[in-house]
């Protein structure tokens, strides 16, 4: 016999639910050795960070109200420029940091 007609004839002896079971088995396996890799690369190529203290957090630097006045004047001319219309048309209402 041949390769081709052995593979043949065995094709017809290999029952649905054996082939079904080996298919399933073989994705759920494939997917937890994927989980278990991505694990071990996470652990070992992941940042170690330490928990960082209230205490250690960096101070928070106060703008000075002439600074300000020089950003939302180029927040202007940029939102100005933007919509095609004079600076002088625009009225800001309120101007805050986003931290």
């Amino acid at each position: 016999m041949n390769v081709v007609a052995l593979a043949a004839s065995a094709a017809g002896e290999i029952p649905n639910w054996f082939a079904v079971t080996m298919g399933i088995g073989t994705v759920f396996v494939g997917l937890i050795s994927i989980i278990i890799i991505c694990l071990i690369t996470g652990a070992v190529c992941g940042n170690k960070k330490e928990p960082q203290t209230g205490a250690s957090k960096p101070p928070v630097k106060a703008v000075k109200k002439e600074d300000n006045r020089e950003i939302i004047a180029a927040v202007c001319a940029a939102a100005a420029e933007e919509m095609g219309a004079d600076v002088s048309a625009l009225k800001v209402i309120s101007f805050k940091k986003i931290q």
